[in-house]
């Protein structure tokens, strides 16, 4: 077996209305298609970024809830890339969405900060 590369990640949301607002509205992703699955009550969201397929976000009635702490077992965050990592956490507050203090990656040098997604999710922006 040889891995090429990520085909996508997918999300499960606890409101679908409210997560697409977000992924779409405010972050700015792409939507390449939305599909409702009636035998699963779900739809089924793909995004992408930059034309890049990347993200599916689902929405289920009742998902358990999932720890989702950037320490907690499991899959830690969702990193996006920016160039202006200053800018991009300026409109991220502007749209109410609020971000921890930048830090430095000690070993790169780069800066990043981390904010969440409406269920709690943790994101990171980190300067390219």
């Amino acid at each position: 077996m040889q891995l090429q590369q990520i085909h996508h990640i997918a999300i499960i949301c606890s409101d679908y209305a409210v997560s697409k607002e977000f992924y779409v509205g405010k972050l700015g992703l792409q939507v390449v298609q939305e599909t409702y699955r009636a035998q699963r009550q779900s739809y089924k969201l793909d995004l992408a970024l930059n034309g890049l397929y990347q993200i599916e976000l689902f929405s289920f009635p009742e998902p358990p809830p999932r720890r989702s702490q950037p320490e907690a077992c499991g899959l830690r965050h969702l990193a996006f890339s920016v160039k202006d990592l200053e800018a991009a956490v300026a409109e991220l507050n502007e749209k109410g969405i609020i971000t921890e203090p930048i830090r430095v990656d000690e070993l790169t040098g780069k800066q990043f900060t981390f904010f969440q997604d409406p269920d709690g999710l943790p994101l990171e922006l980190y300067e390219s």
